[in-house]
């Protein structure tokens, strides 16, 4: 553009934000160019873009009718009046701006108050939560003693249980009484088909009974525990049952091998049973011994 407008005669002044349009060196018409068009201000929402980048921005100004200098002289203008603008709104604001201080002064006793209110409230909430620890350590004893006594009370139901167990074995068994249950021995005769004719003990469909209930007594003793008292004290009642079936089962181990052949099969129910009551070494004796 400098050679252009050195060759214009004569020479006027142009404005900084103008431009001249030279006409071509082989013309003769001698006209002046038209001057061109003034540019537009920058709009000021350009540079409130969430996004705004400078460069990007300069770059898609290269179609603006301005020179390098003159936009800069504008953002330079441009910037000295926000500068001014912000320092009206300074200006205007600061009797507000004195009286901010002077409302927020005294609000330090609202905040001691709020702070005393929260350490108040803070303690509430620990002897709250230490309450709840103490109520659980209390349930949680109160759950094991429960625990212990419900422990006792099935305890309590099995002695009663053995205890009538045992009562009613030692009525069939008629300890300390003069005879055995006959009505019972007699019932179970008819239904045993082995047993001899004419055998005064026991028959083994009566002496499997007894030998049952004695099982079941003995595992129900165990259940409870040995060591406890009361079984400890039945200990004795349950020795005179067993002694009285084992002497049933020596007498009718008797009958049976003197039956010889005919005995043979009520000779094995009867080994059955000792085995049952776990007396096998008494049966091996009563076999020798007859």
């Amino acid at each position: 553009m400098a050679h252009l407008s050195a060759s214009l005669s004569p020479p006027r002044p142009v404005s900084s934000r103008s431009f001249t349009l030279v006409s071509s060196s082989s013309s003769d018409d001698g006209e002046d160019d038209a001057p061109l068009p003034f540019p537009t201000a920058l709009p000021r929402s350009d540079f409130l873009a969430p996004d705004f980048d400078p460069a990007e921005y300069l770059s898609s100004l290269a179609n603006r009718h301005q020179t390098l200098e003159d936009l800069r002289s504008d953002l330079r203008e441009r910037s000295a009046a926000i500068s001014t603008e912000l320092l009206e709104l300074v200006n205007t604001n600061y009797t507000s701006f004195l009286s901010l201080g002077d409302e927020l002064k005294g609000g330090e006793d609202k905040v001691e108050d709020v702070r005393v209110a929260l350490l108040g409230f803070r303690r509430a909430v620990e002897e709250i939560k230490g309450r709840v620890r103490e109520r659980g350590t209390e349930v949680g004893g109160l759950n094991k003693d429960l625990t212990g006594v419900r422990s006792d009370i099935e305890t309590g139901r099995k002695m009663m249980e053995l205890d009538e167990r045992i009562s009613a074995l030692e009525a069939r068994l008629a300890i300390g009484s003069t005879g055995h249950d006959t009505d019972e021995s007699d019932e179970d005769e008819e239904d045993d088909e082995d047993e001899l004719e004419g055998a005064v003990g026991s028959s083994s469909a009566k002496l499997a009974q007894l030998a049952n209930q004695y099982v079941t007594i003995d595992e129900l003793a165990d259940d409870i525990g040995r060591e406890t008292l009361f079984v400890r004290k039945t200990e004795e009642r349950l020795i005179r049952c067993r002694n009285t079936i084992l002497l049933d089962l020596g007498t009718a181990l008797r009958e049976a091998k003197k039956a010889g052949v005919r005995g043979h099969a009520k000779l094995l129910k009867l080994m059955t049973i000792y085995a049952l009551v776990d007396a096998q070494a008494e049966a091996v004796k009563a076999l020798k011994s007859n």
